[in-house]
């Protein structure tokens, strides 16, 4: 497959989810939305689509312009169905092209926070294979609501941090694609500094192996919605202990 990345920045990247889809045998592109440059072929050309992450807000468009458009891009690819995951800014844009509020968070939640998955997260191709409580690591300050249309798949204590619109578009609110280097610069560059800066960093440096491979399943369940595959079955890697 043919696979295009919607990035926003050198820091925010396909990062480890550019490794697992080369690793499965796909091409993938990357397409820096903010340069104003054209994708690297015409988007019918792409047999999925990752959004992933960036510093700013989707409110922002006054500062950020091409956050409509790409807000108007992420509608055009769930109406045709293509295959999309959108990641923690990637997530909110989906959620808030099929019309869900997206606005500050209730609470900042920066490093591992636990996670329940929802009855209806029974059965999805990429969660449904999940333990019921489990760890996902954030760095996000604002938060998505579960489009009218969507199904909540999963929510920490703060917010929701998974939902499926549709068959085959996912928004996920924390980050199953980063390295402990992209999250060393993130809060090297923060500014105020957090506090808790290096506990963060320590911790995910320690569970890092057990995090790629989440990330590493919820990807390769994601390649495999978009090949149209039978994923009724426990995806390898999906549920490592956390």
């Amino acid at each position: 497959m043919r696979i295009l990345s919607l990035v926003h920045g050198p820091l925010v990247r396909s990062e480890f989810f550019g490794d697992v889809v080369r690793e499965e045998g796909h091409e993938l592109e990357e397409w820096s939305v903010v340069d104003g440059t054209a994708p690297p072929r015409p988007v019918e050309g792409y047999d999925a689509v990752f959004v992933f992450g960036g510093h700013m807000n989707v409110d922002e468009e006054d500062e950020h312009p091409w956050l409509e458009s790409e807000t108007e891009l992420i509608r055009t690819l769930v109406r045709r169905e293509v295959p999309l995951f959108g990641v923690c800014l990637g997530g909110q844009l989906l959620a808030k092209a099929a019309g869900a509020h997206v606005g500050p968070s209730s609470e900042r939640e920066r490093g591992f926070v636990r996670a329940t998955l929802s009855d209806a997260a029974s059965g999805d191709p990429l969660f449904g294979a999940l333990p019921r409580e489990f760890d996902v690591f954030g760095m996000h300050e604002y938060a998505f609501h579960v489009p009218e249309e969507g199904v909540e798949l999963a929510r920490s204590a703060v917010c929701a941090q998974a939902f499926r619109l549709g068959g085959s578009a996912w928004g996920v609110q924390f980050h199953p694609e980063v390295r402990v280097e992209q999250i060393e610069e993130w809060l090297r560059r923060r500014d105020p500094p957090d506090p808790r800066a290096e506990a963060i960093l320590a911790e995910l440096r320690n569970r890092i192996d057990a995090w790629q491979r989440f990330g590493a399943g919820l990807c390769r369940g994601f390649l495999a919605v978009a090949q149209g595959r039978d994923t009724s079955v426990a995806v390898p890697g999906t549920a490592p202990s956390l």
